[in-house]
């Protein structure tokens, strides 16, 4: 029988897939910050810090994997040792992405952002354990997964060619946004899972749970692909 806790749980994931088409088109940049960015002159230190803040509490994308990374973790030591990989992964690249101006197609980036959520869920559901047979180590993908993430938000500053004069400062603010904003969206999606595994319905429903979060990323994957197929032929 579902209980309260399963039933509310169904209807939030179920309502997160069937809101992701609207979100896929509402990610990235809204057009009063896409304004700022484009004005924008010298160092802006709490304007940056908003927005990277902003940036990773409204990125399901970057929060959908987080979710799969934390989800079979329970001790904070375990926790904290993932996160960390993957913020030293997206903060490097971020860093070295936009000082160096290296660029990737936005679709193509975004589209391998959606193959890590898809792998995250395959991985919890003990999917190379039965079909190759043994366990890729997890910590590697998450620091290689965090590399790309951070290409990601590299490429969308990047498209509003942010001046030189206090870039390094506006880049640090931003990624200290980004860090925080992920802490606070932690904390809430910790809160929740932890009151789940209190009930018997979080080890009966974690397969569910975790293809909802591989078609979630499915749906990005082929969202970003036709994309990157209309922008190239259109």
């Amino acid at each position: 029988m579902f209980s309260k806790a399963t039933f509310i749980t169904s209807i939030v994931l179920f309502g997160c897939l069937c809101g992701l088409p609207a979100m896929l088109f509402a990610h990235g940049v809204d057009e009063n910050t896409k304004q700022f960015l484009l004005d924008n002159q010298g160092v802006s230190v709490f304007p940056f810090l908003y927005i990277g803040g902003k940036h990773m509490v409204t990125g399901y994308d970057h929060l959908l994997f987080l979710i799969g990374v934390i989800f079979f973790l329970y001790r904070t030591k375990d926790i904290m040792v993932y996160v960390t990989l993957f913020t030293i992964g997206h903060s490097l690249t971020l860093m070295t992405g936009v000082l160096n101006h290296i660029a990737v197609n936005p679709y193509l980036i975004d589209a391998i952002i959606g193959f890590s959520v898809v792998y995250k869920g395959f991985d919890n559901l003990g999917g190379f354990q039965r079909l190759l047979g043994y366990q890729p180590n997890t910590k590697v993908a998450v620091l290689i997964f965090g590399l790309f993430h951070g290409f990601g938000l590299a490429t969308k500053l990047q498209e509003f060619h942010i001046p030189k004069e206090g870039l390094l400062e506006n880049l640090i603010a931003f990624n200290v946004g980004v860090e925080l904003g992920q802490c606070f969206a932690l904390v809430v999606v910790l809160i929740g899972i932890s009151f789940w595994r209190r009930h018997r319905s979080f080890l009966q429903f974690s397969t569910a749970t975790n293809s909802l979060l591989m078609s979630g990323g499915l749906l990005l994957i082929a969202y970003q692909l036709a994309g990157y197929y209309l922008h190239t032929t259109g």
